[in-house]
């Protein structure tokens, strides 16, 4: 989008992939990388001092990049955006989501993660974690550092204020769908799910909704994960055949088949920050069921654009798939107000003013 408007865009990334080459370093090595990396911070110093650029973007310094580049930008007097684009700097397994169900302990204490072991299952991964966020504190890293920081949604913006960040840093600017997928031109038919197969992502429910229909609607599955055996275990054991998995499609394809979708189904139970199923959804002006709370009750207006049905609830949203299913006329004129919710704030040319007002106010504060 930068580009297509005229600006020079400069690529500064580390892959995670690269952990493995340091592992034989030791553990201390990796940890102490992950709290400072100091190769990374003079690279990044370089190539500021060569491009000098006007802003630096920052979408995520975990594990490799680390929070070091933030002092880079500060001693090259380049001010930093920084998306929130997860709550790693909240919560060390930056999900929020501990036991199948949201915790919100790290809001008191970052340590609470430590004791359960949060981040890959580990008490000393997670330590680490929990020990780079603590020193950046201590550091006012975030503080002094970041000029604006980007939420993606007024739900996420909330968690970050509660957990003492400054408020007026935080700006909203949602995700945006390019290029546009265009209008679907039909009623469609079969529901939809896209996305990870996770425990957090409580595709479950939507079987067990399925097994409580009183009448035959095809559902479609796109995506893969590690509860993926399980559910397709489920739906074996319940005689699910209107059910159907298709894996991972490319992102062309799994566009066409929400274009294709009655409607869309959201059943999470995390905190997202924001939902770009649902975005995509809008685009192709298919309404969205989903669980009502956090970003999803806050982007699905119920009974507008979509419906909200109860967390984990499978009765109340088997009770809401069959209604939409049934009411086609209804779900239709939701389509359109879903379309138009998207032409109104999840296109690139609404988003690009708002991009360039938060680098305007992050110059500004220089």
């Amino acid at each position: 989008m930068l580009e297509h408007s005229g600006h020079q865009v400069v690529t500064f990334c580390r892959s995670n992939w690269d952990v493995d080459s340091y592992k034989g370093l030791g553990r201390l090595s990796l940890a102490k990388r992950t709290i400072w990396a100091s190769d990374t911070r003079r690279e990044l110093l370089r190539l500021l001092r060569q491009e000098k650029p006007d802003v630096v973007h920052v979408h995520n310094t975990f594990v490799m990049i680390s929070p070091s580049i933030y002092s880079a930008c500060s001693e090259a007097n380049v001010p930093v955006v920084q998306t929130l684009h997860n709550y790693r700097l909240l919560c060390p397994a930056a999900t929020f989501f501990r036991e199948g169900k949201v915790c919100e302990e790290c809001l008191r204490s970052l340590w609470h993660g430590v004791g359960h072991a949060c981040y890959h299952d580990s008490y000393s991964a997670t330590g680490v974690v929990a020990l780079m966020l603590s020193t950046h504190r201590l550091r006012k890293t975030w503080e002094r550092e970041i000029a604006c920081f980007v939420a993606l949604s007024q739900f996420a913006r909330s968690k970050f204020v509660e957990g003492g960040f400054p408020g007026n840093k935080i700006i909203v600017k949602p995700n945006f769908v390019y290029p546009d997928p265009g209008k679907r031109t039909t009623d469609g038919d079969y529901a939809l799910f896209v996305g990870r197969l996770s425990p957090e992502k409580r595709v479950g429910t939507v079987l067990r909704a399925w097994k409580a229909l009183r009448i035959s609607i095809p559902l479609r599955i796109i995506g893969d994960g590690p509860e993926r055996e399980e559910l397709e275990a489920q739906v074996a054991r319940d005689g699910l055949t209107d059910v159907r998995f298709e894996g991972m499609l490319p992102h062309d394809q799994a566009l066409a088949a929400i274009n294709n979708a009655r409607f869309m189904i959201i059943p999470s139970e995390w905190y997202e920050t924001f939902c770009m199923a649902i975005a995509e959804s809008f685009a192709c002006s298919t309404p969205v069921i989903c669980s009502r709370m956090g970003v999803m009750q806050e982007l699905v207006a119920d009974g507008r654009t979509g419906m909200h049905f109860t967390p984990s609830d499978a009765d109340d949203l088997a009770k809401k798939v069959e209604w939409a299913w049934n009411h086609p006329a209804e779900m239709r004129a939701m389509g359109r107000q879903a379309r138009a919710e998207y032409e109104a704030k999840y296109t690139a040319e609404k988003n690009y003013p708002i991009l360039m007002n938060i680098y305007e106010r992050a110059a500004a504060r220089t």
